[in-house]
């Protein structure tokens, strides 16, 4: 899942599915995450919000397949979140078309409707197989969901959308993200995704990573 070979390699729908519905690894039967395989830690962490709270982060791309197979795993995981985390995704831009998508995201939430069209967003490119790459395909497909196309290109071309993509990328730049999907925690770790190991599993060295921080390890 290299960021300039991913699209690439992409999986078939049903393949992507196989990866989110996999089993978790041998750690779920009492083994430990392994550093330099399921995790890695920043050798110079970053800043995070002091709030009080530990800063969990999914960085995703709306291509990508991986990533809409991990949305159902994700989406319950998310609802059992203990109060002392705070989630967000981030929607990477490795290039020129990946950006695009990623103000597809920044400005369903400057409309404040994510919830009803985050997945209706990987719907499109994935089951109805038609990517959203410009601005008039936005507005195509938030009409056809009953926005109002004026606000949404107002959002689209605005100074919250350009600021939160310039903050996405940083942080992009920061983790060192190189594919979909990744979680980071805490400005000090990155959970990634290997193969044959599910979502599932990603899921679990981010709790295990959680709990780190949470007693200070």
């Amino acid at each position: 899942m290299d960021r300039r070979t991913f699209s690439r390699g992409a999986a078939s729908l049903a393949g992507a599915f196989a990866m989110a519905g996999a089993p978790l690894r041998a750690r779920a039967q009492g083994a430990a995450p392994v550093e330099g395989r399921d995790f890695l830690a920043l050798d110079k962490p970053i800043a995070v919000p002091a709030n009080g709270r530990i800063e969990v982060l999914e960085f995703f791309w709306y291509g990508c397949p991986h990533c809409f197979a991990f949305e159902p795993v994700i989406q319950p995981w998310i609802l059992q979140l203990p109060a002392d985390v705070h989630f967000s995704r981030v929607p990477v831009g490795f290039d020129a078309r990946r950006q695009i998508h990623q103000r597809i995201f920044y400005t369903w939430e400057a409309l404040g409707v994510t919830e009803q069209m985050h997945v209706k967003t990987y719907m499109r490119f994935h089951v109805q197989r038609k990517p959203i790459d410009s601005l008039d395909g936005m507005l195509a497909f938030a009409q056809e969901n009953g926005l109002d196309g004026a606000k949404v290109r107002a959002a689209w071309n605005g100074f919250s959308v350009q600021s939160k993509c310039a903050a996405a990328q940083r942080l992009e730049d920061d983790y060192d993200i190189q594919g979909t999907p990744e979680m980071a925690i805490a400005g000090r770790f990155k959970a990634t995704a290997q193969q044959g190991a599910g979502g599932y599993a990603m899921l679990s060295t981010t709790d295990w990573l959680v709990n780190r921080v949470r007693h200070g390890g």
